[in-house]
């Protein structure tokens, strides 16, 4: 199992490049998971269900399954954030886990840039991006390629993805 970041400010088009890539990937024969950081408040279930009656109750974990799908559910209730390396370890193998956001994280990244953006790269303060998808061009000796050439960033995400017991040695490192 490999693991590729992408990084980059909000509105970058992180998201929409990952719903892009994701089935160029799957056509190349990979199975692709994806770990997506939230900065804020956020909820899966819907209010009013069961599932949610039972998380607001008080259950530390509720786990939802059907014919189609399962959904575990846990409540941090105050404990810490998990880190990168907890939430890798959480999921069933796969060729190529891509991480959105954790910037903080010590796993190799793509840097999404957009020029309409208006914010600043991050890779000449971040060690951990190592390829650049961009709409503009960058001077640096990165690999960069353009955010709308797929192919040529599903062959970046391949070629610079480590496998998941790097990442994890490197966060034992870094903690």
């Amino acid at each position: 199992m490999k693991v590729i970041g992408l990084a980059g400010w909000s509105g970058a088009g992180k998201t929409t490049l990952l719903t892009r890539v994701i089935p160029h990937l799957i056509g190349e024969g990979l199975r692709v998971s994806v770990i997506k950081h939230a900065h804020h408040a956020f909820d899966v279930d819907v209010p009013g269900k069961d599932s949610w009656r039972h998380r607001e109750a008080g259950a530390a974990e509720v786990l939802v399954s059907s014919g189609k799908r399962w959904a575990l559910m846990r409540e941090l209730r105050g404990a810490p954030e998990p880190r990168l390396p907890e939430l890798l370890a959480k999921l069933s193998r796969v060729d190529l886990v891509v991480v959105e956001g954790f910037k903080s994280e010590p796993h190799r990244k793509i840097e999404v840039h957009r020029l309409a953006n208006g914010k600043p790269m991050l890779f000449p303060d971040d060690p951990a991006i190592s390829g650049i998808a961009t709409d503009t061009e960058v001077e640096t000796t990165l690999p960069v390629v353009h955010l709308d050439d797929i192919p040529a960033i599903a062959a970046m995400m391949r070629k610079l993805a480590i496998s998941v017991e790097d990442v994890l040695a490197a966060s034992v490192v870094e903690s």
